[in-house]
């Protein structure tokens, strides 16, 4: 290095020169870029220093575009590629460009990043610090811009404990040492604006940590990554897109969701459909528009509910392995592309419900995982910070900047993605600190418990800003144990969720439609017990991906008896869902009788269609779930007792059950559903679990002239055998069942019949 002097300042430029070398700084621009130095008795002198390694010559130019000159010459200050420029102050400041040439001859100009303020300001500091800052997706990541006139990206990162940040990507052949970024106080924030990088740049953030070590890592906030195996980060722009959903979301706000009709229709998008005679691939967002929302819509369903969509490196982890949180995975296209996919579901009358994955992150060495060197996302201790089962990282909810990441994470896919609710991923891993944990792999609360109180607090702070930023939408739990109030208000005490799946119902409801029916009278209790806790959360009826792989065979595979048998258990199994008290679930496949688990390597065998029980099951399914939007009896009360009333739940032997669906004590439609107008009387629902058909059977209901049979899973439109040939039925005036009058039946075999008064 040259020798330039011995003073005190130049001693610490000296030393400053050489950690940018060394790539050791922390504050680049306090030495690199603009400054104003004390000079002459009322005059300041300008400083310009700029690092350009390899650079032979730079010239700055002061009124870019305005003058022909090509700048003023800056002084070498050594080998390395320091410049700097000395000049008294000039009339107006303004960015400036660097016109820089090189031993070969080559020649490019870029304004100086250095020159430019950071955006991170105080109560920025202040508000992340405390874990509050609600729109942290405004702040950190890549943002494109323009400052003073000029175009680029802001980029800003947390990592507290590095010693050193830099931006590298195509723009500077990926050298780490080019753009380090300024640290922010002790905020643990990262920032610079790089002029001229635009949409479409890929880019990532070397690290140094205090150890030496150099790494890279993908960008936390970004809003878009390469496709996979690819794990760079890619500038987006998320504010071109013109959404046309307005009466969808004014609506969604005056609509109390629990009152509504919700069959949700349960998606992997990646295997949904593959184009076969294209290599296998995906469907595109945009492709998805034109296939799955007419079926979705044209079948009856309500809700997509799409498994975790964020980016995620391995396919077969079906999306929950996260490591592009604030980007859409692109796989199936750009953000704009998803942000028309859920405009467009909107427009057809469909709710977007999307899997959100805060329990746990991978360990990828491109992810969250010892993001600055240190254990920051997640916890040091394996006994708190790592899933053994799952081979994934816990998040550290103790700590406010990731309660921050992820609460703020949440309210920007409702914001720039308009979705209508998230279903909580794996929230008892979170709730318990010994989950799947055996004696000494797990640590205490600080009460001595089980719970982990920090993962409670981040979910109820979670919860309270997600209904108060967005009334309307649904905030769903999949919670797997016994924990009180998931789906109560958190001024009661509650989590906070508005729906929580019932993992009870479906396993018992598996249990006993898997039997052979005739040891079904054994297990009775399995079909009735749901109403023991039917009204203590607000549930949903999940019969998800969970329960058609890994060798637990599809819904129609699992039901017992030839064939025929297997689809009359499967319709009757559906009814069953769809009168018992709760929102509806089903995963993809099921609607029409898939037989082989899911694979998310392939598509769905949908040329399975093209035999006739096929198709007989999926017009089941399509008129099962038209009537349920056409009767609010179905959906407007799922939550308390004044809903649902039985009429018989103790006939074992003959493995029949009754009961009796009551619409909410002044209900009132949405204008922008099938159901508006539709019949609000009472249903009577009858079920016959065995194939032996019953002639004559004696039920109880509610006083009327006559009922009539408004549904028969036995229908032969259905596949059925058409046993029951009653539509109207006479009532005779005798009480049963403590009931005032009482019908005579005709059961079909493992039927269903849906009755109402008129």
């Amino acid at each position: 290095m040259n020798e330039i002097c011995t003073s005190s300042q130049q001693e610490n430029d000296l030393k400053t020169i050489q950690a940018l070398l060394d790539g050791d700084c922390h504050f680049p621009r306090s030495w690199l870029g603009f400054h104003e130095e004390p000079g002459e008795p009322k005059q300041k002198e300008w400083v310009v220093r700029v690092w350009e390694p390899s650079a032979v010559e730079v010239k700055i130019d002061w009124n870019p575009g305005k003058n022909h000159a090509v700048g003023e010459p800056m002084q070498r200050l050594d080998d390395a590629g320091i410049f700097e420029w000395r000049g008294r102050s000039l009339s107006n400041r303004s960015p400036y460009l660097l016109h820089c040439r090189f031993e070969d001859g080559s020649q490019y100009r870029r304004y100086d990043p250095y020159y430019f303020e950071v955006h991170f300001e105080e109560l920025d500091q202040h508000l992340f610090g405390e874990g509050t800052h609600l729109r942290l997706f405004d702040k950190l990541g890549a943002h494109l811009m323009e400052v003073e006139g000029i175009r680029g990206t802001r980029f800003t990162v947390w990592a507290p404990n590095a010693k050193r940040v830099s931006v590298v990507g195509e723009f500077n052949h990926w050298n780490g040492l080019q753009h380090p970024m300024q640290a922010i106080g002790s905020s643990g924030i990262w920032e610079l604006f790089l002029p001229g990088i635009g949409e479409g740049m890929l880019y990532k953030f070397e690290i140094k940590g205090q150890n030496g070590e150099v790494f890279l890592k993908s960008d936390p906030f970004a809003f878009a990554s390469e496709i996979r195996p690819s794990t760079a980060s890619r500038v987006a722009n998320l504010e071109d897109y013109v959404w046309q959903d307005e009466s969808w979301m004014e609506n969604r706000t005056r609509q109390d969701p629990l009152k509504q009709p919700i069959n949700i229709y349960e998606v992997h998008l990646g295997s949904w459909k593959r184009k076969a005679d294209q290599e296998n691939r995906f469907l595109t967002y945009r492709e998805a528009v034109e296939e799955l929302i007419p079926y979705t819509k044209e079948m009856g369903y309500t809700h997509l509910e799409l498994m975790p969509l964020a980016e995620h490196p391995l396919d077969a982890s079906w999306g929950y392995q996260v490591t592009g949180y604030f980007a859409p995975s692109s796989r199936y296209g750009s953000p704009a592309d998803f942000m028309y996919f859920v405009d467009q579901c909107h427009q057809h009358g469909l709710g977007v419900i999307m899997d959100w994955v805060p329990g746990h992150f991978p360990t990828d060495a491109h992810g969250l995982a010892r993001f600055d060197g240190t254990a920051l996302y997640e916890h040091e201790d394996p006994r708190r910070g790592m899933h053994q089962e799952w081979g994934t990282l816990v998040f550290n909810y103790g700590r406010n900047e990731v309660r921050n990441f992820l609460i703020s994470n949440a309210l920007f896919w409702f914001e720039n993605y308009h979705l209508d609710g998230i279903r909580v991923d794996a929230v008892a891993s979170m709730l318990y600190l010994d989950y799947n944990r055996e004696s000494g792999e797990w640590l205490p609360n600080h009460y001595g418990g089980r719970e982990n109180l920090e993962a409670v607090t981040f979910i109820r702070q979670l919860n309270r800003v997600l209904f108060e930023k967005f009334p309307g939408i649904l905030s769903i739990a999949e919670e797997s144990t016994a924990w009180s109030g998931v789906s109560h208000p958190t001024y009661t005490g509650g989590l906070g969720f508005n729906l929580k799946w019932n993992m009870g119902w479906m396993n018992d409801s598996l249990r006993y439609m898997e039997k052979d029916p005739v040891y079904r009278k054994y297990e009775h209790q399995l079909m009735t017990f749901s109403m023991m806790y039917a009204f203590s959360e607000n549930f949903v009826l999940a019969l998800s991906h969970d329960e058609v792989v890994h060798g637990k065979r599809s819904l129609l595979e699992k039901m017992p008896g030839d064939e025929w048998q297997k689809r009359a258990n499967l319709r009757l199994y559906h009814a069953y869902l769809m009168g018992h008290p709760g929102k509806k679930l089903i995963f993809m496949g099921g609607e029409f009788g898939q037989w082989r688990e899911w694979d998310e390597k392939v598509g769905l065998d949908w040329h399975l269609l093209e035999n006739e029980g096929h198709r007989q099951l999926q017009h089941f399914c399509r008129e099962l779930n038209r009537l349920y939007l056409r009767l609010p009896a179905l959906y407007s009360n799922d939550f308390d007792w004044s809903g649902f009333r039985w009429i018989d739940h103790s006939d074992q032997d003959n493995s029949v059950l009754a009961f009796l669906r009551v619409t909410a004590v002044g209900y009132e439609g949405s204008e922008d559903l099938e159901h508006n107008g539709s019949n609000s009387a009472p249903v009577a629902f009858v079920f016959n679990f065995t194939p032996v058909p019953r002639r004559g059977y004696l039920l109880g209901l509610p006083e009327a002239d006559a009922y009539h049979k408004i549904f028969d899973t036995d229908d032969p439109w259905f596949g059925g055998s058409g046993f029951s040939s009653q539509s109207r039925i006479t009532v005779e005036n005798h009480p049963s069942h403590g009931f005032p009058c009482r019908v005579s039946l005709d059961l079909p075999p493992l039927a269903a019949l849906m009755l109402q008064p008129g």
